[in-house]
């Protein structure tokens, strides 16, 4: 099979999964013992090591669960009441647009979205639209930082210091930049951030990070009880209870792999594989591209729609005549497949990919 569904969640390198097994199989010999007492002070080497490469404080990184879980300790953790407003875009993710939706229900805050065009390649419109939807009630922002349905790349730094003005923190949903992008956290101004190390850092499944601003630490709730001993420590965060030690040691492993591969050179190889498809696909007229091919509006995610070929079904018939993996996006204002090969990806896979494409409009996928 072609997996271009690598947003989705990647693969570990093989020596990422043997150093997990190596963690389980140390943590099963006497669990509480070892899961206690040698195994979770070795995860404080991984949070430096997080947070050295992301430059910012090892006292800003908690390691969760995913960019869910992530998210939402703000999205929960934050003090809001009845009409206060949180502002996002209807092209956010669902989980979270969801999260804000049973605020709604339970809380009753205010939810406000606005549209943002597709693709964005013009940040200061983006920026008026976001100021032009700020109310005297808004409290809270969401923005994805990159957009998973696109791969649109958000200007985040623009939009935290426009709302660090009005005294608005801003929740960035890194789930697709993190380790994706060439960026550091520091470069972003924002209060929070939430990733999984999952996707473009190819750590374990069921890895993921939080970062949060210091000062902002203690005015933020985990979203299970701690002590108030430590309401001022990023640790409140990972109170989960007994979970497994494996994964989260074995990031260790996939950084290392990442640094091997150095963030400018990961970025460049996932847009040229990301030009390779598109500049092939570009000159038929029935192609719409969804994604900015401008430098700096995304990075290896793209999206294509086919005029006159509905996308779930092209995305069927791709996988069930070419077993190539890919996903059917279908919003309410555009429709088209998300393609998002990764590092390992071929050039043979690619051009596999758009000779399907362009297959399936010469013959039609009937």
């Amino acid at each position: 099979m072609v997996n271009f569904n690598n947003g989705g969640v990647s693969p570990a390198p093989r020596w990422v999964q043997e150093a997990m097994r190596d963690h389980w199989d140390l943590a099963n010999k006497s669990p509480a013992y070892y899961l206690w007492q040698v195994q979770e002070p070795r995860k404080e080497v991984v949070r430096e090591r997080l947070a050295h490469t992301w430059a910012v404080s090892p006292e800003e990184i908690a390691i969760t669960r995913n960019a869910s879980e992530s998210l939402q300790i703000c999205q929960l953790g934050l003090d809001l009441k009845p009409g206060d407003e949180v502002l996002c875009n209807t092209q956010d993710y669902p989980r979270m647009i969801n999260t804000f939706k049973q605020r709604e229900r339970r809380d009753g805050i205010v939810l406000r979205q606005c549209s943002i065009p597709v693709p964005v390649e013009d940040p200061s419109a983006l920026l008026a639209l976001y100021l032009a939807n700020i109310t005297k009630n808004t409290k809270l922002i969401l923005v994805s930082h990159m957009i998973n349905l696109t791969g649109q790349m958000m200007p985040v730094k623009e939009i935290c210091t426009l709302a660090r003005t009005m005294n608005i923190p801003v929740i960035v949903d890194g789930a697709h930049s993190f380790a994706h992008a060439d960026f550091k956290l520091t470069d972003l101004k924002c209060d929070y951030f939430g990733t999984s190390l999952h996707k473009w850092l190819f750590a374990p499944h069921g890895t993921g990070l939080l970062y949060v601003k210091r000062d902002k630490i203690p005015g933020l709730w985990p979203m299970m009880a701690a002590a108030d001993t430590q309401d001022s420590d990023i640790r409140k965060f990972e109170e989960t209870g007994t979970h497994p030690a494996a994964p989260i040691l074995a990031i260790a492993e996939a950084l290392t792999f990442h640094e091997s591969l150095g963030a400018a050179r990961k970025q460049a190889r996932m847009i040229y594989l990301r030009e390779r498809w598109m500049s092939r696909l570009e000159s038929n007229p029935r192609v719409r591209f969804h994604t900015s091919r401008k430098p700096g509006f995304a990075v290896g995610i793209g999206n294509v729609q086919i005029e006159g070929l509905e996308t779930g079904a092209l995305a069927a018939w791709l996988w069930e005549k070419h077993r190539i993996f890919v996903v059917g996006i279908k919003h309410p204002e555009f429709e088209g497949l998300r393609v998002s090969p990764s590092v390992y990806s071929t050039l043979e896979e690619v051009d596999r990919f758009s000779a399907a494409i362009e297959e399936a409009m010469r013959n039609g996928i009937a």
